[in-house]
């Protein structure tokens, strides 16, 4: 979520802290669970603040901010009298991100957490109360905020269950090379191949070669095909912004025939490296719901700039977004080469020298 743009959920899960029943810690740190950056958190900054933040947009500005970053995955038990939680939309990662919460915090401690009403409060607030047997909650900002009792006892049983929800685990799959990918709840199709990108997938030319990236890259899945169906390919970069969308990437290349370079990054900020063709399936949502077709556009500059002389651009995009603008500006040859089902495959080659 942009940080110049209002976040109700952040302002909630803070409102109760600024005019309300909750007062932060008087010793000990806080975590925060998805911390965002933004107007509200810059008024509340708890001393002892530490957080995690899969979205590198994100990351860098709570870094900016001087935030350390921990690793979701290894949190440590027990360790923080309040833990602060943003709940994504998806279900089974946010029940493992909540119990993820009530792992964390201390003896006596309390977890409090804000959701969008129209993302699912209700539920994530009954999710919350079947942890810990009850919870308070308020309303604002079109928002829930509610919060465990201090000292709750938590469902030990029910939150080591869980905290599995969004394991990492095998999806079997006739569509990917091998018959399966790993992948998590949470992440882009995490449970399935994408239309888009299988129709991109499937039209990839067999010349693609030499240094190859894949931008937008999630799981994996667009570099897999290209490495099972482009034998010239001699090295492959994948961009991600979602951390775990990238560790499973790494995992399901791990056997891959060519050197493959991992990268935590957002590709709206432009790519130094250089190559002679990239495969893209660009977002069109960032943290919110509303679509935003700039983040397209800038993924297909990035693709623009980091082409050598004559590299190509393959790329796949709902058809009614509007990217030839971006296509024309960044490409000397621009073609679709398919469209089908909502979807179009474009391909660009970049003026050579």
């Amino acid at each position: 979520m942009s940080s110049g743009l209002r976040d109700n959920p952040l302002d909630a899960l803070m409102h109760p802290f600024a005019d309300g029943p909750l007062r932060w810690p008087g010793e000990g740190g806080v975590l925060f669970l998805r911390a965002r950056e933004g107007a509200a958190l810059h008024a509340a900054r708890p001393s002892a603040l530490v957080a995690t933040q899969p979205f590198r947009p994100e990351a860098e500005r709570l870094e900016r901010l001087g935030i350390d970053l921990l690793d979701e995955d290894a949190l440590p038990d027990a360790a923080y009298p309040l833990a602060l939680v943003l709940p994504p939309r998806q279900r089974e990662e946010a029940r493992a991100l909540l119990a993820k919460a009530c792992v964390a915090v201390a003896p006596g401690g309390m977890v409090v957490a804000a959701v969008a009403n129209d993302e699912g409060a209700k539920s994530r607030e009954a999710d919350l109360k079947q942890l810990a047997g009850g919870v308070a909650a308020q309303s604002k900002f079109h928002c829930r905020t509610f919060w465990t009792q201090p000292g709750a006892a938590f469902d030990a049983a029910l939150v080591a269950q869980w905290r599995q929800f969004d394991a990492p685990r095998r999806i079997a799959s006739a569509d990917v090379p091998g018959g399966g990918f790993h992948s998590r709840p949470g992440v882009f199709a995490w449970d399935r191949v994408d239309a888009a990108s299988a129709m991109l997938a499937a039209v990839l030319p067999a010349d693609l070669q030499g240094r190859v990236a894949d931008f937008g890259a999630g799981w994996g899945y667009l570099s897999m095909q290209a490495l099972a169906r482009c034998p010239r390919i001699a090295s492959l970069d994948l961009f991600e912004a979602d951390a775990r969308a990238l560790a499973l990437a790494r995992r399901n290349l791990a056997d891959a025939r060519v050197p493959v370079a991992f990268h935590w990054h957002d590709v709206e900020q432009g790519v130094a490296e250089r190559f002679d063709a990239i495969v893209c399936n660009p977002p069109f949502h960032a943290l919110g719901r509303g679509e935003r077709p700039d983040i397209g556009r800038a993924f297909i500059a990035a693709a623009a700039s980091s082409l050598k002389p004559g590299g190509r651009l393959w790329l796949v995009a709902n058809r009614h977004l509007p990217y030839e603008d971006a296509l024309g500006a960044g490409f000397a040859r621009v073609r679709i080469v398919a469209q089908d089902g909502g979807f179009k495959i474009v391909e660009g080659e970049k003026a050579r020298a």
